[in-house]
């Protein structure tokens, strides 16, 4: 099989019973000269569907973490655009613009938290907390005419006019998300529920059907009445959870995540919003101290992802990525691609769910 052919592969076209390595955005054979950007996708259905497939090859190419400069012009330019999610966007307050590998795209984030106020204080923290503080006051009128003037930006084609994003590929130039992220935990603000009803509002206005409402959080507090408001107002406008789980255990938890309640809460929170649809679990890997996850924490992991769906909850894709930016401490690294492949592996195998794989190049 040529290897030029994996920009053309897809999980459910061609060979849809194998494990499917889809390279993202590939426009011509793998030469190393790869376009826009490296950030490698797996795509693995669970373990139920069958041996690994016959891309195996292509999958090896992909072993080796790339640096920048084996990477040519322009599309280090491109990779660079990926991993900056800068919340500084002009002179906004709260709506700026990231292209995200995630995502595939771009993503429009809204920062209830300008304050920077979490619940959490991981240690693989990658906002940048050296901004000044803006104010924890959330005004309402102000995201919504910001929100307002970048999707007509964006709708008129002038968005990818602007010099920091002239360089982004046209196929990741896709609308694909509004989300609420930004520099805490979105759910903690008390204007979650009324942000969350302006981006709903405004995806009807200019009629973005295809453009989901992305809640990216540490999941604490999905359970509260306003947030399950919330929650089935995104339901009814395309509207995707997807909801921290870095550890299995109680330990490795508060190793990790640092947090102010205790894992057990925070499985009974995801297990809350996922009986009422498919949510996405995201999960950060990292070194710690030159050290890997240890395998028994992943396998608790995966007994956990079991737990949920046990529970009822239903899993729709979980996210296995590792460290893209600077870390809030200086003894957490990012693993290599293989690592974080072996952890998508493994959770795959033993939770029977979907698992994706990010990564990026080394500077």
């Amino acid at each position: 099989m040529p290897i030029g052919w994996a920009s053309r592969l897809t999980p459910d076209r061609r060979f849809p019973y194998h494990r499917t390595a889809r390279l993202a955005s590939l426009t011509y054979p793998l030469d190393f000269q790869l376009r826009p950007f490296i950030p490698v996708i797996l795509l693995r259905p669970h373990a139920a569907h069958g041996p690994p497939g016959r891309l195996s090859a292509i999958m090896t190419l992909c072993k080796r973490k790339l640096r920048l400069s084996e990477i040519p012009e322009p599309d280090r330019k491109a990779l660079k655009l990926v991993r900056d999610h800068s919340r500084r966007w002009q002179n906004n307050r709260y709506v700026y613009p990231v292209i995200s590998r995630r995502s595939r795209g771009l993503s429009v984030g809204i920062n209830l938290n300008p304050d920077t106020a979490c619940n959490f204080d991981c240690i693989y923290c990658q906002v940048d907390r050296s901004d000044p503080d803006r104010g924890a006051k959330v005004d309402l009128a102000v995201l919504d005419a910001e929100l307002r003037e970048m999707i007509e930006e964006i709708v008129a084609g002038r968005f990818f006019d602007e010099p920091r994003f002239r360089d982004v590929p046209q196929d990741m130039k896709e609308f694909r998300d509004i989300a609420f992220s930004g520099d805490g935990e979105p759910t903690a603000s008390p204007k979650f529920l009324d942000a969350v009803r302006i981006a709903a509002r405004l995806k009807d206005e200019f009629r973005l059907d295809g453009v989901k409402i992305v809640l990216i959080t540490d999941a604490c507090y999905l359970a509260r009445p306003k947030v399950r408001q919330a929650l089935e107002v995104m339901d009814g406008h395309n509207g995707e959870i997807w909801a921290k789980l870095d550890a299995g255990t109680e330990d490795y938890f508060r190793l990790v995540n640092r947090p102010n309640i205790p894992l057990r809460e925070v499985l009974e929170n995801i297990i809350d919003a996922a009986r009422a649809r498919e949510i996405v679990i995201q999960s950060l890997w990292m070194h710690i101290r030159d050290q890997p996850p240890p395998d028994a924490e992943v396998r608790a992991f995966a007994d956990r992802l079991n737990e949920i769906q046990a529970a009822g909850g239903r899993i729709k894709l979980v996210q296995v990525h590792t460290i893209a930016r600077k870390p809030a401490e200086p003894h957490v690294t990012a693993l290599s691609p293989s690592q974080v492949e072996r952890i998508a592996d493994l959770v795959s195998q033993h939770a029977r769910v979907r698992a994706e794989a990010y990564y990026a190049p080394e500077d």
